[in-house]
């Protein structure tokens, strides 16, 4: 079968595009809506689009959980027939992609609404392929991560291809000096309590309003509190009544921190994800999994787990390998069942094979993947061909019954059995 591509589902066109966006953690609400604008506006002005909207961010939810730095940007298509910039919604992908591909720090990635949704409950993974890199050390997954970036990239049929934003969120540093702490006589502490003040951590003091408290918060403008150089200036009072500058004790330094720490079986793990276009799934994650056993060398204690529509695929097909056998199996005893014969039973069942070469033909002359929904079709297809070899086994043994000889029995019963056996396989086809 290496000349019919596998893979999970066949994708459907939902008559709509999903376009996922992200962009740095650190961006502002007004950023990000900006962004999100400037894509809209070039979404919109291809003819084949009817309207576009898009959500940014979502509630903390356990399935739903975006920061404002991702966006869901929904695009609603016309009639495939009042399309002009390309014939099918593939190639209307592919220049999407490169329209949106001007707009800097942005990064995107196609699906339809409902395989999203679906995907998402599945696996969490919202593309056809998330390779997850898991073990106790963030910087160490995210360097594999960019490593197995690399690699996917360059495999014919990959889209889409990122490592799932970890890191970019803005962070002020402190590196206390405990040596000048000790000079002024003050403690962490007392370092910690004006900052938390600056900061609006913790309450300042109490407004009394009769029975009720409320308690007030003193706290720097967004500006100044994003500013190490005026978080330096905080003043610290000293036991001896001193009031000492927070840069004489303390260095502050702007730095970036994780986003997000992602978790699998109680390890920490980074995500690379990839779309697959003009290929199929199964001969994609082969072809990257021999490219990335050759190439990459993962530490001690470091492993790989292969997710998205794969992991789905590769479950399904794990338990139709116990299914199928078993139909065939219970077949063959209800056929031994109803013959009293295990070479007549044998004889019905060699049609199997027999259907599974047409159904596989025709796979191949339609340009279809072998997926879940056809392998249950050749199940249905197994029942199909059984019925027919029952058929006309049947009566060929109602012909012997007459004493007619079994020469004479098969070419009598193939005559009078061909209407039948061809309407049931046509009414199936």
């Amino acid at each position: 079968l290496r000349w019919i591509g596998t893979e999970f589902m066949p994708k459907l066109n939902e008559g709509s595009i999903l376009i996922t966006t992200r962009r740095l953690p650190s961006i502002s609400l007004d950023d990000a809506t900006r962004l999100s604008l400037q894509a809209e506006r070039i979404v919109k002005a291809f003819p084949e689009v009817l309207t576009v909207v898009t959500k940014e961010g979502r509630p903390d939810l356990a399935t739903e959980a975006m920061g404002l730095f991702e966006g869901d940007m929904y695009v609603i298509l016309k009639p495939e027939d009042e399309w002009t910039s390309a014939n099918s919604q593939d190639e209307l992908v592919s220049v999407l992609d490169s329209a949106l591909a001007v707009i800097p720090g942005l990064e995107i990635s196609f699906t339809q609404p409902l395989a999203m949704r679906l995907d998402e409950a599945e696996s969490g993974i919202k593309t056809d392929l998330g390779v997850k890199v898991v073990s106790n050390d963030i910087e160490n997954n995210q360097r594999i991560a960019e490593r197995l970036l690399a690699v996917i990239r360059t495999v014919p049929g990959n889209a889409d291809a990122s490592v799932e934003v970890s890191e970019g969120s803005g962070q002020i540093s402190i590196q206390v000096n405990r040596d000048a702490l000790a000079q002024y006589g003050l403690s962490v502490a007392d370092v910690q309590r004006p900052l938390e003040l600056a900061m609006g951590s913790i309450e300042a003091s109490e407004l009394v309003d009769g029975p009720r408290r409320i308690g007030l918060v003193v706290r720097y403008p967004d500006a100044q509190r994003n500013d190490v150089s005026a978080l330096s200036t905080l003043t610290i009072r000293a036991p001896s009544g001193a009031l000492v500058p927070l840069s004489a004790v303390a260095t502050l330094i702007s730095t970036t921190g994780p986003e997000l720490i992602g978790h699998e079986d109680g390890q920490r793990r980074a995500l690379v994800l990839s779309n697959v276009r003009g290929r199929d799934l199964g001969s994609f994650v082969q072809e990257v999994r021999a490219r990335i056993g050759r190439e990459v060398q993962l530490p001690p204690g470091t492993f790989l787990e292969w997710g998205g529509q794969y992991e789905n695929q590769q479950r399904a097909m794990a338990r139709l390998t116990l299914v199928v056998p078993a139909a065939l199996l219970l077949i063959y005893l209800l056929l031994f069942a109803s013959f009293r014969s295990i070479s007549q039973a044998f004889l019905v069942l060699t049609n199997v094979p027999f259907a599974l070469v047409g159904g596989i033909a025709m796979l191949w002359l339609r340009g279809i993947n072998l997926n879940l929904s056809a392998s249950i079709g050749f199940i249905a297809l197994f029942g199909i061909a059984v019925l027919n070899g029952v058929v006309l086994v049947t009566h060929m043994n109602a012909l012997r019954d007459t004493g007619m000889r079994i020469a004479d029995a098969v070419r009598q019963g193939a005559a009078d059995r061909l209407r039948p056996v061809l309407m049931t396989a046509l009414v199936a086809s």
